[in-house]
């Protein structure tokens, strides 16, 4: 039987780029003794006690659908953490989902939110996601680039100057994936009233709000006329080392969130509730293990900063999350043919900073979430593989 293949595809989907990370990776896995520094994975197994009340749930018979919604009583917790942490009240009956991850929480904010014609404003660097999420939702992604002068933090000038008719929503990720940078208080105020002068949705991903190492992290959903207007999305995955229970969350107006509630229950129905009654034990009683390894990512944090200078990197240090973004623009080479020839040659895993978005360029990410004991055999194998460069190009000189 013949097959027309002509259109078998949708050309929304045909057209999406391969993750960048994902495609760095599968040199990664083709070869034998690598230090992975690429992976945005806690090295810390998920604390005893939550996961005993995941085996608990299964012994009481836990296994079937929650609510849509999720689990009443997790999301009355997960609404007292919002309340505690980030001076933020919301209803848990009406204003919060449980999601398969931050994640899931994304797509569903972008998918509800998205009418055709839409543009989505996302500062880069950023999480590889955003950019397909929006496309997939039937959105026009528009970047704003952020630079390691300005800190990597998104400025009202920039964001001004991108903002139109046609302008719907802003993306934020902060604590921030690639480059570590935070956003202050002084820093969210002016986005804000922003966001309130054009009437702009925001989608605020906080997945790494309690890592933070400069202050406490403050949410721009706090800010006057902000809580109507912003999507809070977070999740247990990395602050609990729980990346692969998949459980996330989205607060935000009641509005919005019915409808991310009617998306959820058709496509996905509910979070697993194993995974559920394991983030309820980790909001009740996990905070002593997520500052114990707060405390141990901030070490390496420090140690992996000043490792990197000492080779004779451009640095930023980063005040929250846990990678360093390096400039390897000293080195006359490519995001990713420094990350190729540094696998290559010294077998260390780093993503090239391409891959979040083009101001990523002329940088790569590490991330400090590997052992101590690691983080410095890479570490060592990396200024090996920088004095070797140093090496050719003075070698080169001489020849000429």
């Amino acid at each position: 039987m013949n097959v027309k293949k002509a259109n078998r595809i949708s050309p929304l989907v045909k057209n999406l780029p391969p993750s960048g990370i994902r495609k760095f990776f599968d040199l990664v896995a083709n070869t034998k003794g690598v230090i992975s520094l690429g992976v945005g994975e806690p090295d810390f197994v998920t604390p005893w006690h939550i996961r005993e009340a995941c085996f608990y749930s299964l012994e009481q018979g836990y296994t079937m659908y929650t609510s849509n919604w999720g689990l009443p009583e997790l999301r009355k917790e997960i609404s007292k953490f919002l309340y505690e942490r980030y001076g933020l009240g919301y209803n848990p009956e009406n204003e919060i989902v449980v999601t398969v991850g931050a994640s899931e929480a994304v797509d569903l904010a972008l998918r509800t939110i998205i009418m055709p014609g839409d543009e989505v404003i996302i500062p880069e660097p950023t999480y590889v996601s955003y950019k397909p999420c929006a496309v997939l939702a039937g959105a026009e992604p528009v970047t704003v680039q952020t630079s390691y002068e300005n800190e990597f933090k998104l400025k009202e000038e920039d964001l001004n100057e991108k903002i139109n008719s046609r302008t719907k929503a802003l993306i934020l990720c902060y604590p921030n994936n690639p480059t570590g940078a935070i956003m202050e208080k002084e820093d969210l105020e002016g986005i804000a009233r922003i966001a309130v002068q054009n009437d702009l949705i925001v989608i605020s991903d906080e997945i790494y709000s309690e890592l933070t190492y400069k202050g406490s992290h403050v949410s721009i959903a706090s800010f006057p006329g902000m809580r109507e207007r912003t999507i809070v999305i977070n999740g247990f995955s990395k602050a609990w080392a729980m990346t692969g229970w998949r459980i996330g969350f989205a607060a935000g107006p009641r509005d919005i969130i019915e409808e991310m509630v009617k998306i959820h229950q058709y496509t996905i129905l509910c979070a697993p509730v194993m995974g559920q009654m394991a983030a309820l034990e980790a909001l009740k009683n996990g905070s002593e293990e997520v500052e114990k390894m707060v405390t141990q990512y901030n070490q390496r944090r420090r140690f992996v900063v000043s490792k990197l200078r000492e080779m004779g990197l451009e640095c930023f240090e980063p005040k929250g999350a846990f990678y360093v973004f390096p400039s390897i623009k000293s080195t006359g080479m490519s995001s990713e043919e420094f990350a190729e020839e540094l696998l290559k040659k010294e077998k260390v895993a780093v993503v090239p900073g391409s891959a979040f978005g083009r101001s990523g360029e002329g940088h790569i990410r590490i991330s400090y979430a590997a052992s101590l004991k690691n983080l410095t055999k890479a570490l060592d194998r990396m200024a090996n593989f920088l004095d070797s460069l140093n090496k050719n190009i003075v070698d080169r000189v001489m020849e000429n």
